[in-house]
Parts: C-alpha cells; structure tokens; sequence
C-alpha cells in the first residue's frame, strides 16, 4: 500500500484544523444555539427520527407546535427535509452533538483541497484549503446545525467522486457521484441542482462527443449511468417522503408550511411576511450580498477575493491560448483535464450566483438593504451562496501560486540569492500583519454580535443551569405562539412523554387543557423579565416558577403590594369587563387587597376602598382574571402592580392556576413582560409583593 506523500498529510492536518477550529467555535461561540432558530427546527427533527417517527402525534398540536413545524390535524412535522437532522442525529445519539459539525467542517476542507489538487497540483490545494479555513462564512456558518456546511459536504463529495469517475473510469466512484448528488437533492433540491448543473453539463458532452462511435458511448453511458440513475432514484425518494408527509408527492413541506414561500418572483410570503419579489430586486439583493461576502467573508477580506479574481483572470488566459476541443479529449484523464475541471468550477460559481437570483430567501437574510449589519447575512454570512467556497478557495489559491511564482521569477532576475531572500523575508513580514488585521476586522462584527445573543441565552437559561425540571414547563412566546422560537435549547422528547415536557403558556382554557393531560406531574411557569427583541443586549431576568392547580367552591385571594406612592385605584377585570374602586385607605409601607373567586364570579371585597360601578367580574367557563392596583407618585407618574391568575369554572367550583403573574409596571396599567415580577429582578425602592390565596373548601 503506498505511503501518503507530504502534501497529502498536510491537507489532511489542515481539514482536521478546520475541524477543530469548528468545534470551537460551535461549542465557545453557540453554546446555546445562534440567533438562527432554524437550529432548534433541525435538532427537534433529529430527534424524532432516532425515534424512528417523522412527527409528532398530539391532540394538544397548538400547545405543542414547534418553530417550523406545519399542523396538520392531530400531526406536527418539520418543513424541513429530513437528510440533514438525519446526519445530526448521530451526533445527538453519540451524545457529542457538535462532533458532527466538526466532521462536516473537516469533510468540507479536505474536499476542496482534494478538488483543487486534481485541477491544479498538490501545493495549490493547501493553499485552497488553507483559504476556506480562514473564510469567516466557513467558520460562522459551518459552526451552527444548519443545513447549508452539510448540503455543500454532499455536493462536494459528489464533485470528487464523479471526477475520480471520469478520470478513473471507476463505476464504483460513479455509485458514490450519484449516492451523493441525489442525498444532496433530498436534503435542499435547489441548492444541489446548482452545484450539479455544470457536471451535468460536462456529462452530456462526454455523451455527444461520443455519438458517432457506438463502443464509446455506450461504455460513457456505463460509466455515467450508475450516477444519473441512483440521482433519479433520490428524488423519487424526495416524492416518495412528499407523499408520506404531506399526503402529495409534489408537494414539499416548507410549501405545505407557505405555500408563497419558494422559488421564483412575484408575490412571496411566509407567516404574514410578503414582498412583491422582482427582479430589480432580486438583482439588488443578491448583488449586496456578493459584495458583503467579497469584503467581510471571504478569506482576510477582501485579499481572498481579489486572489481569487486573479486566478480566474489566469483561467481566462489559459483558456484563450487552447483550441475549444482540447478542453475534452478522448482517453484516460483527458476525459476531464485540468483546464475542463476549473471550467467546472467557474460554472458552479455562475449557476450558484445566478441561481441564487431566484430565492427570496437571499432578501430575507439581509433584512434591511440599506444596513450591512443587519440580519442573518451579518452574523453568518451569506449561506445561501456557501457552495461558492469551493470556486474561489481554488481560484484564490491559484491567484496565490501565479502571483507568489512571478514575483518569485522576478527576484531572481533582478536580485542575488541573498537580496531575493531578503526581500522575500521583508513581504512576509509586511504581508503577514496586514492579513491578520483583514482576518481580525471581518471576524470581529459577527462574533460580537453572536456573542451578545449567547450572553442573553446565557441569562434566559439560568433557571435551568442545573438541568430542566422533572415535570411540565410552560413557555413564554415573544415571537408568537411557537416552541422553539426563541428558547430553541427547550425540546420536547418525541412522544411528549419525556422527563421534561415544554408546552406554551397560551389562553387559561388552553393551558388548562395541557394541565389536565399531565394531571400526575408537576408544572412550572419559565418567564423573564424585560422585552424579548431581535436585539440581543436587551438584558432579561429569567425564572422558573412552580405552580399547581388549586379548586375549590371559593378562593379568597389576597394581592400585598409595597407602598410606591399614594394609592390611586384598584380594578379587577376580565377583558373588557371591569370593575374599578377609588382607594380611601391610607397605607404606610404595604397594601393588600383582598377579592374572592366564585364559579362564574370575582369580586373585590377588601375595605378602605369605594366602590365606583357594580364591583363584580362575571365569566364563563375559562378565564384571565386581572387586578389592578395603582399608586401615584410625586409628579404624577403611576406605577401599577397587576396579578393576572388564570380560572375555570367547573359545575359548583372553580379552579385556578397559583401562584398568579404579577407585574410591576410604570406609567401604564399593562407591561407584560417587560414588568414582570421575578426574584431577581431590579425595582424601584419599596416594591415588594406577596399573594396568598385561602381555597374552600380545601382540595381533596
């Protein structure tokens, strides 16, 4: 067995930094999962398949539903294809999950080195793989659990074995090709049908070229048949898993989840977002987002850029000098020379960055056109266009060896062994800090900004530093009613039957639904104090509050609050009916109000108060019971103490949910989270609360 030469090892020690640098990166950088929730969506989805289930099966589906998940009758399932949650699914069942992210990383650096090398030579291909290590869009994006590092690791493997095919003549490398690119197709058909269409391309040459010569084509049809056939075999498994899912073999999930969200211009539209998608804009778009990956993620920006138009300015020459029919030729490697292989990489450069003209995704990720900074192009780069990793790392490094071997020919010309060295010494001296600082100024942005998110997950998850409690836990939903968005870290096991079942805090009738079908465990409420924003250095308390369900045929509640000023009024309610008294009382340090719960009834009965209308709340069946208790202070600013319990009615009782919500609220009457009552939460001087309830007759 021959020995691998040196440069072999030395790509392999680099794919294996890349890797390193990966894990690093995923585990320092997103120890809790990016601002991109679109990671929670695929790990859920990992999971459900080591459970050898598709979705989830529930009752409760809008208690339950995941971000990204489509409802479907009592069904939740990902709009997302299952292959990559698959490959992330080993990494869960090792119980390293980033592991993964790593392999995927060094895959992704060795095959392009490998790539390069069999278009250019061995030294070349270290410098190409040296340049996606460096890549901020490689070490952002290949750092997190989204689909885009994967999709490009399939789509590479397939470029290397359909070359090793073509050149090898090798029917087991044409069975890898076609493995790969229908594997790639399953997981993102469009992004695949890029990265393929110069391959394909190059196939059917191969074919016409040989029209005229039956034996040939006929042992080209044998040689690339196993690859178009086991292609075609994945997207009939793609349709095979549309109509298992969503009941229609062309019917994607993500169309099932929007059906205006897709391929194409016009009217687009996911979850109540729509643009009218034009090519102007279109064209606009993607024309920022190129530049934003040639100036701040490529490689030492934008040095890998310009390296990379140098090497395809040398393509260009190189091609101008050969007759069009040596570019394919007949016989062994000619099949795919050198200069035929870089022809294929400037196609994938072309079909990716045209293609990309037609997914509105691409205007998605910068958010605001007009601000660099802002969205997910900002803190990842743009992933849509990672395949184009492959083109320029090889472009860039054969811009590198051009210029290094010129200037190299025009020292020796010029100078004396001992000068050229010199001189030699002084540019990598000069050259080395000036890439360091291109390095240190793109990398330096992102990472900030995903750190100040891992700062605010940080906060979010303090309750659960020592692991999720045994029991039911309900979710806030800043975004809207879905698990998983933001709180990505909170997943449920596939059958809702885990240690730790995560359903969302929604309307009382809602919540005591859920309450009621895990009547044996115990139940918590997580919350936060401040606002949720897609700004990240918006500082959050959060907490984990146990609570229980308490029923009897009265409760008798009572609301102690800490004096902030001159007690105004208090106001019970149930959404627009209300009830308000004029306090008469005169408070030293607390007050309490006390009022009572009845089936169908509550009312304030606490003295030093005068009542101004009829002093009662009715409701029926379930509902939000609010008190309202207002101070003013010197100058007329308010701060309103409010208590939010949830309540149902049963036949002669009455149940509710205890401890209540409480907030702290000033100069308006209802700041949801932003006030909310927590134990380590900051307040003004001389707030405090405390709410006890009395049940009768006690539960039994």
């Amino acid at each position: 067995m021959n020995r691998p030469d040196r440069d072999t090892l030395l790509l392999a020690a680099v794919a294996a930094g890349g890797g390193l640098l990966v894990f690093l990166v995923a585990t320092e950088l997103f120890p809790y999962g990016s601002a991109n929730h679109d990671e929670g969506v695929y790990l859920q989805q990992a999971e459900l398949l080591l459970d050898g289930r598709l979705w989830f099966e529930t009752p409760l589906t809008d208690a339950f539903r995941w971000w990204f998940f489509v409802e479907d009758g009592t069904r939740l399932y990902s709009k997302y294809q299952p292959v990559v949650p698959a490959l992330f699914a080993v990494g869960l069942m090792a119980g390293v999950p980033r592991l993964v992210l790593a392999v995927v990383g060094a895959g992704v650096v060795g095959l392009v080195g490998l790539l390069t090398r069999e278009a250019y030579d061995g030294q070349t291909a270290l410098v190409a793989s040296a340049l996606v290590v460096a890549s901020p869009l490689y070490l952002l994006s290949t750092s997190v659990f989204l689909p885009y590092a994967p999709t490009a690791l399939l789509n590479l493997v397939f470029a290397y074995a359909y070359v090793r095919c073509v050149r090898d003549g090798a029917h087991a490398w044409g069975v890898v090709a076609g493995v790969a690119v229908g594997a790639a197709f399953f997981a993102r058909p469009y992004t695949a049908v890029l990265f393929a269409l110069p391959f394909i391309g190059h196939a059917l040459w191969l074919l016409w070229t040989a029209r005229d010569d039956r034996g040939r084509l006929l042992a080209r049809v044998g040689l690339l048949g196993p690859v178009a056939a086991l292609g075609v075999a994945f997207v009939a498994v793609t349709l095979a898993y549309n109509a298992v899912v969503t009941g229609d073999a062309l019917l994607f999930p993500y169309q099932a989840f929007a059906p205006a969200d897709g391929i194409g211009f016009g009217r687009r539209a996911i979850l109540g977002y729509e643009r009218e998608y034009t090519l102007g804009l279109a064209v606009e778009a993607n024309a920022q987002l190129l530049w934003e990956f040639a100036t701040r993620f490529v490689a030492a920006p934008p040095l890998g850029a310009l390296a990379a138009a140098a090497g395809i300015g040398r393509l260009a020459r190189r091609i101008a000098r050969e007759r069009a029919d040596a570019l394919v030729t007949d016989g062994g490697p000619e099949r795919l020379s050198a200069t035929t292989l870089r022809l294929l990489f400037g196609g994938v450069l072309v079909s990716v960055v045209v293609g990309n003209v037609a997914f509105w995704g691409n205007l998605n990720i910068l958010a605001d056109l007009s601000d660099p900074t802002d969205g997910f192009a900002a803190q990842f780069g743009p992933f849509y266009h990672y395949d184009l990793l492959l083109p320029l790392s090889a472009f860039g490094a054969s811009g590198l060896a051009w210029i290094g071997r010129r200037a190299h020919a025009v020292a020796t010309d010029r100078l004396d062994r001992r000068r050229a060295l010199a001189l030699a010494l002084c540019v990598a001296l000069v050259a080395t800090p000036v890439v360091a600082v291109a390095e240190a100024n793109a990398l330096g942005p992102p990472v900030r900004e995903n750190a100040a998110h891992t700062d605010r997950y940080a906060n979010a998850y303090e309750p659960f530093a020592d692991g999720a409690p045994e029991g039911v836990v309900f979710v806030p939903t800043p975004y809207g009613e879905w698990i998983g968005h933001p709180f990505q870290s909170l997943r449920n096991d596939p059958g809702l039957d885990g240690d730790t079942v995560f359903a969302l805090d929604r309307t009382p009738s809602e919540d005591f639904a859920v309450l009621d079908t895990y009547p044996e465990r115990d139940h918590y409420r997580f919350t936060y104090r401040g606002t949720w924003t897609a700004e990240p250095r918006d500082r959050i308390v959060a907490d984990l509050q146990p609570i229980n369900v308490r029923s009897g045929e009265e409760h008798r509640v009572r609301f102690e609050t800490g004096v902030v000023g001159r007690p105004s009024t208090v106001r019970i309610a149930d959404g627009d009916d209300a009830a308000t008294y004029t306090v008469t009382a005169d408070p030293n340090e607390t007050f309490a109000v006390e009022w009572t719960l009845t089936p169908g009834r509550a009312a304030v009965t606490a003295d030093g108060l005068r009542q101004r209308d009829d002093g009662t709340v009715t409701f029926d069946g379930s509902a939000e019971i609010s008190l309202a208790v207002t101070y003013v202070q010197a100058g007329g600013a308010t701060v309103t103490y409010r208590q939010e319990v949830s309540v149902e009615e049963r036949g002669d009782r009455v149940r509710l949910v205890w401890p209540p919500v409480a907030s702290v609220c000033r100069l308006t009457p209802d700041c949801g989270h932003e006030g909310r009552y927590v134990s380590d939460g900051a307040f003004l001087d001389g707030v405090s609360v405390n709410q006890n309830a009395r049940s009768e007759p006690q539960d039994p």
